[in-house]
């Protein structure tokens, strides 16, 4: 077993596709195939279900996921330890994020990030932030951003970057009136993090049962939804600020407000000890010219 094998079944594991994963790796599926099946061997137990459809992680190999993520991260750090200080940093750092941070937040980031070290590669993955902590935690990012919840789980740190106003959004064309009541008005909910809870206890406050349309796994999706005349939903003001959906889309003036996303960097304590995932953190602590 070494670490080239490691990053190869840690590949594999999260595309679950064997063409995929060893376009990624750059070798050949065969070469690919014949690695794990080496591994296997060496551990005497069996990783992946195969057949001619699907790849699937068996129990056994959802475990040494997370050992095999530990492994190489603790060889990167002790590369990057050994490496004399005056070197320019090299790598890559896998951050995740949605797509609206992406076109907004990172952006920035990456363009203050790249002139000090071009040769550090960012490894994004976008999809739904309710997921960034979680990843995080799971060793499969180093970096998140996201919105802050109420608690954070043991060791994972956050550095705030912006904050932005929860909005109750509608369709232009056909937004309700001011004498519309809440629960006769079709709503377009996130189907679970942050916005929901603070939504939820929004109408529990009133005592109303919303009439729920969609519940709907991401914020830009809940805008589309909306501007096609579906019902209210509730997303950050961010999303609609950077959705091609806005022109269609109107904030209601709702009171009392929800509270603000604050929005930011998530990493482990312990990656901190990674030059890389340091230095893009320390861009925080640095104001944007």
């Amino acid at each position: 077993m070494d670490i080239r094998t490691l990053k190869h079944f840690i590949v594999l594991s999260e595309t679950l596709h064997f063409g995929r994963a060893s376009a990624k790796v750059n070798i050949s599926t065969s070469a690919l195939s014949r690695n794990i099946r080496q591994l296997e061997t060496e551990l005497t137990t069996v990783l992946f279900d195969r057949d001619n459809r699907t790849v699937t992680l068996t129990p056994e190999g959802i475990t040494f996921q997370r050992y095999a993520r530990d492994a190489v991260q603790q060889w990167e750090q002790i590369c990057y330890d050994l490496t004399d200080p005056a070197e320019q940093l090299a790598g890559e750092i896998r951050l995740y994020c949605s797509v609206t941070a992406s076109h907004s937040i990172l952006v920035d980031l990456l363009n203050r990030f790249r002139p000090a070290h071009p040769d550090v590669e960012i490894l994004l993955q976008t999809g739904d932030p309710e997921h960034a902590i979680e990843r995080i935690v799971a060793l499969e990012e180093e970096l998140a951003i996201a919105a802050r919840p109420e608690t954070l789980p043991s060791g994972v740190l956050f550095k705030p970057i912006a904050e932005s106003p929860l909005v109750f959004v509608a369709p232009t064309e056909s937004a309700p009136d001011e004498t519309a009541e809440w629960h006769d008005i079709p709503m377009i909910l996130a189907a679970g993090g942050i916005a929901r809870r603070r939504v939820d206890a929004w109408f529990d406050e009133r005592d109303v049962t919303p009439q729920i349309y969609a519940q709907v796994a991401g914020n830009e999706a809940i805008v589309s939804m909306v501007s096609l005349g579906l019902g209210v939903g509730v997303v950050p003001k961010i999303v609609l600020d950077n959705s091609p959906h806005s022109s269609r889309i109107r904030v209601l003036d709702v009171e009392p407000a929800l509270a603000p996303y604050d929005l930011g960097l998530f990493t482990l304590e312990r990656h901190l000890k990674n030059p890389l995932v340091n230095a893009f953190w320390a861009l925080l602590d640095t104001p944007a010219p």
